[in-house]
């Protein structure tokens, strides 16, 4: 599972998925896990699950809006989940920013409209949908998740943590969904 190279660590893991539903629920385990300044890289064909797994990620955050792709408007925002405990004030839990880089044509729009503040920042959990499209722009800390339709209802879903956090995290996700890692 590990590619140990100095600063470069790379952990890969391959999910068979048999369902929507069963491509949400490995979502919403992994949205249980985001505490925020995560980036979330999602690639796929059209109708291969990106939204149906951003979906999923959104419940296991406690975000209850329905979450949707933000195709025509590249961005959607969802604020986190305010979070009580007895005799403490409430905290929030991080906001979700969903990205679609769909109808970009260029990299460099991403920077014109001054998103590069949402990758970076640190505070929301920014998932982006068509990664692919914007390649050089993303920094040595992610997780890619590249869907691929296998039949109507049968997802392939490889995950591929770059960076020591994202690499922790990808083996906390394995163990709670007891899915076994590939090399």
């Amino acid at each position: 599972m590990v590619d140990n190279t100095q600063e470069d660590v790379t952990c890969t893991l391959d999910i068979v998925s048999h369902s929507s539903a069963q491509t949400q629920r490995l979502g919403m385990r992994l949205g249980d896990l985001l505490r925020g300044g995560e980036l979330l890289l999602l690639e796929g064909q059209l109708g291969s699950g990106k939204t149906t797994f951003t979906q999923g990620l959104a419940m296991g955050m406690g975000i209850s809006e329905l979450v949707s792709s933000p195709t025509f408007t590249l961005l959607k925002e969802y604020a986190g989940q305010t979070l009580t405990q007895a005799g403490l004030p409430p905290q929030h839990g991080p906001a979700l920013y969903h990205f679609d880089l769909y109808r970009l044509d260029d990299p460099e729009e991403i920077l014109d409209l001054g998103f590069e503040g949402y990758f970076y920042d640190g505070s929301g959990v920014c998932v982006v949908e068509w990664a692919d499209k914007a390649a050089e722009l993303w920094s040595d800390g992610h997780l890619s998740i590249r869907l691929k339709s296998m039949s109507e209802t049968k997802r392939s879903l490889l995950l591929t943590a770059t960076g020591t956090r994202y690499c922790e995290l990808l083996r906390q996700f394995q163990k709670n969904t007891y899915a076994t890692a590939s090399s």
